[in-house]
C-alpha cells in the first residue's frame, strides 16, 4: 500500500498541474482554488484544473469560468477529480457540461535506495543514449520537440506553431528537465519531468514509431525516476488515456492507479447559467 492517500496524491498532482500550466500559458486566472489556463487556438493548454479540492465551488465560479474562455472563442474544458467537492459536478451539470472523456493517473512512490535501473535490466536498445535538453541549445530543443510531440498528432500532421511554442516554454521553465533518446546517435524518443512541492509528473513522452516496442519510453521513465529523486521528491505521477501503451509501461515499472478524472467540456450553444 502507499503510504500517501489516493485524495494526498491527487492534491498534489492535481496542484502541481495546476500551478504548472498557469507557468506556461499566455494568460491563466486562479479559480475555486485551482487554475484556468488559454493559450491561444490549437494549444493544448485551454483548459481549467484543480477547482473543489478546497471546497465548495460557487456559481458565480463557475460562470466566471464559462466567460473566461468564450471571451477567447475558447470551449470551455475542466478536468475534475474525483476528490473534488461534489459542487462542482452539480454546477457543470447545471451549465451544460457534459463528460467527453477520462483519463488515468498512475503514481509511484520512489525509495531513497531502490535500485531504479534494475526495473529495464536490459537498459534499452543497443546504442541507446538518453541525453538531457539544454534549454538554452535552439537546435537541439527544437529536434526534441519535434520528438516529443510526434506520439501527440497525426504522422502526416507537421507541427503547429501553437503546440512549438508551448512545450518550448515547458522545457525552458526551471520545475522541468527534458530527455531527447539517441539510437547510434539517431533521435527515436523524448519525455519531460516536472517537480512542483512535493510531487512530480512525468509527461509528453513519444516514441518514433520505427523505434518503438524495443523499451525505450520504459528507460526514458527511469532516467526520469531517477531525476525524481535527485531532486529530493518521493512522488511521480503519470496521465495517460486508459488502456495506451503509456498506462501498461508504467504500470510494469511499478506505478499503480491512483485515481481517473474526468474530462468535462461545454458546447457554445449551452445555457450559460442555470435558469
Amino acid at each position: 500500500m502507499p503510504k500517501l492517500s489516493y485524495a494526498e496524491i491527487a492534491r498534489i498532482e492535481e496542484r502541481r498541474l495546476a500551478v504548472g500550466t498557469a507557468a506556461v500559458v499566455a494568460v491563466a486566472e486562479p479559480i475555486a482554488g485551482g487554475w484556468m489556463a488559454f493559450d491561444g487556438e490549437g494549444s493544448w493548454g485551454n483548459f481549467a484544473v484543480g477547482l473543489g479540492l478546497d471546497g465548495p465551488v460557487s456559481g458565480e465560479d463557475l460562470d466566471r469560468l464559462v466567460r473566461f474562455y468564450a471571451a477567447r472563442g475558447a470551449e470551455p474544458q475542466i478536468q475534475v477529480c474525483p476528490f473534488a467537492h461534489g459542487s462542482l459536478v452539480r454546477g457543470l451539470a447545471d451549465r451544460g457540461f457534459v463528460l467527453r472523456e477520462f483519463e488515468n493517473v498512475l503514481a509511484r512512490e520512489l525509495a531513497p535506495d531502490e535500485d531504479l535501473r534494475a526495473l529495464v535490466p536490459r537498459g534499452g536498445p543497443q546504442g541507446l543514449e538518453i541525453v538531457r535538453i539544454d534549454p538554452g541549445d535552439e537546435a537541439q530543443v527544437r529536434v526534441f520537440i519535434e520528438i516529443a510531440t510526434s506520439g501527440f498528432r497525426p504522422d502526416d500532421v507537421p507541427l503547429s506553431p501553437a503546440l512549438f511554442e508551448i512545450t518550448r516554454r515547458l522545457v525552458a521553465h526551471p520545475g522541468c528537465d527534458s530527455y531527447l533518446a539517441l539510437v547510434n546517435g539517431e533521435p527515436a524518443g523524448g519525455g519531460s519531468v516536472e517537480i512542483h512541492g512535493e510531487g512530480a509528473a512525468l509527461f509528453g513522452a513519444s516514441v518514433l514509431p520505427r523505434f518503438r516496442e524495443r523499451g525505450i519510453q520504459q528507460a526514458l521513465i527511469v532516467r526520469r525516476l531517477e531525476r525524481v529523486r535527485e531532486q529530493g521528491c518521493q512522488l511521480a505521477c503519470i496521465s495517460a488515456s486508459p488502456g495506451i501503451p503509456t498506462e501498461r509501461n508504467a504500470m510494469r515499472l511499478g506505478f499503480f492507479m491512483a485515481y481517473s478524472k474526468g474530462i468535462f467540456t461545454r458546447r457554445s450553444e449551452s445555457p450559460e447559467s442555470p435558469a
